[in-house]
């Protein structure tokens, strides 16, 4: 008789159905195939917590990064910015014994970086179970949000006054235009912003973080009514640092003077010429005296302890601001510090007043028929009131002022 041929499907047809096969066949094969199964699935439920938490951790980097900005739009400070990141992390599910939070303001990657926008980047570790027969470290899980706002609009004149009646006032005869931008006022306050009498505005919006009350002179290009409870808008020069008031007291007699401190003030007649550079003006008022002819090109003027503003209508101003460095498009600016008081800007239509008149806690009054080169002028005040022809207009960054965006829209953008 010829013995059969071994051959591997012989050996497994025989363990199969052969005349031993047996239960026990098949409890051994569960028993070498039990482990795969259960590691399997194992595995499966430990990828499906993880892709779980990413989308928590996504959620939560989301609703942060959204917050942060909003944040950011209405001026707060940096510090300010982080803590509202964070705390509207951890209220959507992030832990920060298990995981960090890093918050940029710009972003420092991706198509938002150095823009007006805030990137928030959640690290967590996710415990290995099953898959640590594969690698003994924590996966690390990744969630990364931007959000931006963008300017719908950019502001010339801006009140910062968060509750004043009456914060961006036009009356009289005023007849003002601005082209490209709108006026802004943050209070919130029926009427933050007032036009009334004969006085005529034409812009590309009238907003107010509370109420208007207009008069029938005013137009709007871009809006087909008054925008109201819209946002603040942040201080745009708030991170501008208030020029030193040190050093030895100049004096301002002479036809031509030098940038510096100015310790009794600064009274200016007849013909003067204002060298460029930072002039720190306290101790009295900067005061321009009628028939005056004032110039002065590339300077910024400081008013600190008290001193104000004052222009008289019968002079003839034309000052600029720097095109570049610390105080680029900053003209007037006065003192953070301030307790108030008002600044009256005023010039003959000769005058050009060229950058940002900045005065954070105090008032301006804007009287006269003038405003800066081409139109480029911009009113940042704690309140506004604005009588006189002028005509502004938005973009006027080739002269180193900057735009004030204005009605800005937070969008998640990656």
């Amino acid at each position: 008789m010829t013995k059969p041929r071994f051959s591997l499907r012989n050996l497994v047809r025989d363990f199969i159905s052969g005349p031993r096969a047996a239960a026990g066949n098949v409890a051994l094969m569960f028993a070498i195939g039990a482990p795969i199964l259960v590691g399997a699935a194992g595995i499966g439920v430990e990828t499906t917590y993880w892709s779980y938490k990413s989308l928590q951790m996504q959620g939560a980097a989301d609703a942060a990064a959204h917050a942060a900005a909003l944040e950011q739009r209405a001026g707060g400070d940096p510090s300010r910015v982080n803590d509202v990141g964070v705390t509207t992390a951890t209220e959507n599910g992030f832990d920060a014994t298990d995981g960090t939070i890093v918050i940029n303001s710009p972003p420092t990657s991706g198509p938002a970086a150095g823009k007006a926008a805030v990137e928030v980047i959640i690290k967590s570790p996710a415990h290995r179970f099953m898959s640590a027969l594969f690698s003994s470290q924590d996966k690390i899980l990744t969630a990364r949000a931007v959000a931006r706002f963008n300017a719908a609009t950019s502001a010339c004149i801006l009140a910062l006054n968060p509750a004043a009646s009456k914060a961006a006032l036009f009356s009289g005869s005023t007849n003002l235009g601005l082209t490209g931008c709108s006026v802004m006022a943050n209070s919130l306050a029926a009427d933050a912003v007032v036009s009334q009498g004969s006085a005529t505005v034409a812009a590309d919006c009238l907003i107010s973080a509370g109420g208007v009350s207009l008069n029938t002179g005013v137009t709007m290009t871009q809006c087909d009514a008054p925008v109201t409870q819209a946002p603040p808008v942040g201080d745009p020069f708030k991170t501008v640092p208030a020029p030193a008031n040190t050093g030895p007291c100049l004096s301002d007699n002479g036809g031509t003077l030098q940038p510096g401190r100015y310790c009794a003030g600064m009274t200016l007649k007849n013909t003067v010429k204002l060298n460029p550079g930072v002039y720190v003006v306290s101790g009295g008022d900067f005061r321009v005296n009628a028939n005056a002819n004032i110039t002065g090109a590339g300077v910024t003027i400081y008013l600190v302890n008290g001193s104000h503003l004052n222009l008289n209508g019968n002079a003839t101003i034309q000052l600029s601001a720097p095109t570049s460095g610390t105080y680029s498009g900053i003209l007037f600016m006065g003192d953070r510090n301030s307790t108030g008081g008002s600044n009256v800007v005023n010039g003959t239509a000769g005058s050009l007043l060229t950058g940002a008149i900045y005065f954070a806690k105090e008032s301006v009054d804007y009287l006269g028929n003038f405003s800066g080169q081409g139109g480029c002028t911009q009113v940042v005040a704690d309140t506004i009131q604005w009588s006189g022809n002028t005509s502004i207009k938005g973009d006027c960054t080739a002269l180193g002022m900057k735009m004030i965006p204005a009605l800005a829209v937070v969008r998640l953008t990656e």
